[in-house]
């Protein structure tokens, strides 16, 4: 799993904001980019707990690809 995917996943399931998740789905469809969230200063501090743990690889690769299958949006 690449980074932003990761990041997304991390996202939606460490905050019951709506806005959080909406903005998690956008990252993880390529609608926002993660530049832009850090300059959010509300979703901020999400984006780097989100970071942290993954840099400290605590995240089950099973659990995010079936975020991906359930949110990512495919257009053919």
């Amino acid at each position: 799993m690449d980074k932003i995917t990761c990041i997304a996943y991390l996202l939606y399931e460490s905050s019951k904001n709506p806005l959080i998740k909406e903005m998690a789905i956008q990252l993880l469809n390529g609608d926002i980019s993660i530049r832009d969230l850090k300059r959010n200063n509300s979703i901020r501090a999400h984006v780097v707990i989100a970071e942290t743990l993954l840099k400290k690889n605590e995240i089950s690769k099973i659990q995010v690809q079936q975020f991906v299958e359930e949110f990512m949006t495919i257009e053919v």
